[in-house]
């Protein structure tokens, strides 16, 4: 008699074929042997609940997609992002303030320097943001005078770039685009090429967060690309081609075209990178460091952790100025040990991922799944720490 588990080896195996992955890969990262894996495909071993769970998590499907063959609905994150944010950047409350230019600027980059570099940097963020944008947006209307206008326009830019990070990473999507058009419209009604190119790379990474958006991103990067032609050669200039061409790189990877992806890396980005030197153009933290963590993200991804650590041991994480960045270097590392099995070095990057940001941390379904991969396969001697990080994390 069939049961609701008698076809879940067929379905693993399709989705993990979907996701271009090999079984020892997916096996590794599930805590199984890939011999293991391999008879649950192919009808020989039923999964227990536990297995069955973290198989789900690794494939990105729901739990019930691997008990029936109906296709999954897409995902959707929790809306996380602070309601004062959301209330006004939707015109829910009123309140703004006309600023002197150089004032909003002020205000402006010193949200930008939380953003990037404080470990508390959502607690510290969330309680200016809303009053920013009502300000923001009152003195880019409130201002007339050409060159003051423009000064303002730039910070308002410059401010919805962030609110664009902010809310990609509070699980709010549709503000993350709405926010990515502001900043386009802000820069383009400034007539900054700079800035334009740094809109569509914002709206390039948001395009890449939503289902099927690679191919559009590419598209969004291109445009990009050859608007900068209008710029006079620059260091900014080249930093801002080398980071849309890292856009095109990362959609190149999602739509598991690892050769494509490798070679823009080593044919075009990793000169640009070379020319520009280590800069924050931007804030795109564009150049040598954070091409080598592109690389590595890419191999840890295609599931080659041992070629992705090789090139993670080339990066001087001190040298990024963002602490996002940092975070994700040393998340990709953890994952790539994962994925070969060297759980004591992966719990010492997961520990120091809760270092740099605990807050990000709780917030990256991959950091938070990693931990859950250690602490279901841990040893007696890596155990209590491996618990203790979960229930710091509130996994357990």
């Amino acid at each position: 008699m069939n049961t609701p588990l008698s076809g879940v080896g067929a379905r693993v195996a399709r989705y993990r074929r979907m996701t271009g992955r090999s079984q020892a890969v997916v096996a590794g990262l599930c805590g199984v042997t890939e011999r293991y894996l391999s008879l649950i495909e192919n009808g020989h071993r039923t999964p227990s609940s536990d297995v069955l769970v973290r198989l789900a998590r690794e494939l990105a499907v729901p739990v019930a997609a691997l008990l029936s063959d109906e296709m999954p609905r897409s995902r959707t994150t929790a809306l996380t992002a602070d309601e004062g944010v959301v209330r006004a950047l939707l015109g829910g409350v009123q309140g703004g303030q006309v600023l002197r230019p150089r004032v909003l600027r002020a205000r402006v980059e010193a949200a930008w320097h939380t953003w990037q570099t404080s470990a508390a940097r959502y607690t510290e963020t969330e309680p200016r943001l809303s009053q920013l944008i009502l300000d923001t947006e009152a003195t880019t209307r409130g201002t007339t005078e050409a060159p003051d206008r423009r000064q303002a326009l730039r910070s308002a830019a410059d401010l919805y770039s962030l609110l664009r990070s902010y809310c990609r990473r509070a699980g709010r999507l549709d503000l993350a685009l709405l926010v990515a058009d502001r900043s386009r419209r802000a820069a383009e009604d400034a007539d900054d090429v700079i800035r334009r190119a740094a809109a569509a790379w914002n709206l390039g990474h948001c395009l890449l967060s939503q289902q099927d958006g690679s191919e559009a991103a590419i598209g969004i990067a291109r445009a990009g690309i050859a608007a900068l032609d209008e710029a006079p050669p620059s260091i900014h200039r080249t930093a801002m081609t080398g980071a849309l061409e890292l856009v095109h790189v990362t959609a190149d990877a999602q739509r598991r075209r690892w050769w494509q992806a490798r070679a823009r890396l080593e044919t075009c980005v990793f000169g640009l990178a070379d020319e520009a030197g280590e800069g924050n153009v931007m804030r795109t933290v564009f150049g040598p460091a954070n091409t080598r963590l592109h690389a590595l993200s890419l191999e840890v991804l295609a599931g080659e952790g041992a070629r992705g650590l090789r090139l993670g041991s080339k990066v001087d994480v001190r040298s990024l100025p963002s602490r996002e960045r940092q975070f994700t270097f040393l998340l990709d590392m953890a994952r790539g040990y994962c994925q070969r099995r060297e759980d004591p070095a992966a719990l010492a990057h997961l520990l120091e991922l809760e270092r740099i940001s605990a807050e990000d941390m709780i917030r990256n379904s991959a950091a938070t799944d990693a931990v859950t991969v250690l602490l279901d396969r841990a040893r007696p001697a890596g155990r209590p720490q491996a618990e203790a990080l979960a229930q710091r994390l509130g996994l357990v």
